[in-house]
């Protein structure tokens, strides 16, 4: 018998973990979508319209989807970390605990990390400097 099928609350309780997980990629997947989406369509309406104000307008949208992302990166961090530490517990440890705040200390999983991170922050960054670069050729 495998140390697995031994451990059937562990084998629950990763599960259990690994959909959050799951969840927090997705959201994460979704927000990027999102976020081009509505940047292009206000880029759209400056350039229908010639009117600025659209383009200011679209770096709040940018802003708040990159403090999102960074947010759903962060806890999906410390959803990986308690997935990491459930793997380690002994099956009789096993108390199907969701809490991940014992794992906010770790600089890693932290807000201001996840949105700094090399993926969020190349996109944003990226995003941001197309936008500059389109609102010059827009005037």
């Amino acid at each position: 018998m495998s140390a697995m099928s031994d451990s059937p609350n562990k084998h629950k309780h990763l599960e259990f973990i690994q959909a959050a997980i799951g969840r927090m990629a997705g959201n994460l997947f979704l927000l990027k979508g999102w976020s081009i989406t509505l940047i292009a369509a206000l880029f759209a309406l400056a350039a229908k319209d010639a009117k600025q104000g659209y383009i200011l307008i679209a770096y709040f949208p940018l802003i708040i989807f990159w403090a999102l992302d960074g947010y759903f990166l962060c806890m999906e961090r410390r959803f990986r970390a308690l997935y990491d530490h459930v793997r380690q517990l002994k099956e009789e440890d096993i108390d199907f605990s969701m809490d991940t705040g014992p794992y906010k200390g770790e600089l890693r999983n932290s807000w201001a990390a996840a949105m700094l991170s090399r993926t969020l922050f190349v996109y944003y960054a990226g995003l941001a400097v197309v936008m500059i670069v389109l609102a010059i050729c827009i005037r």
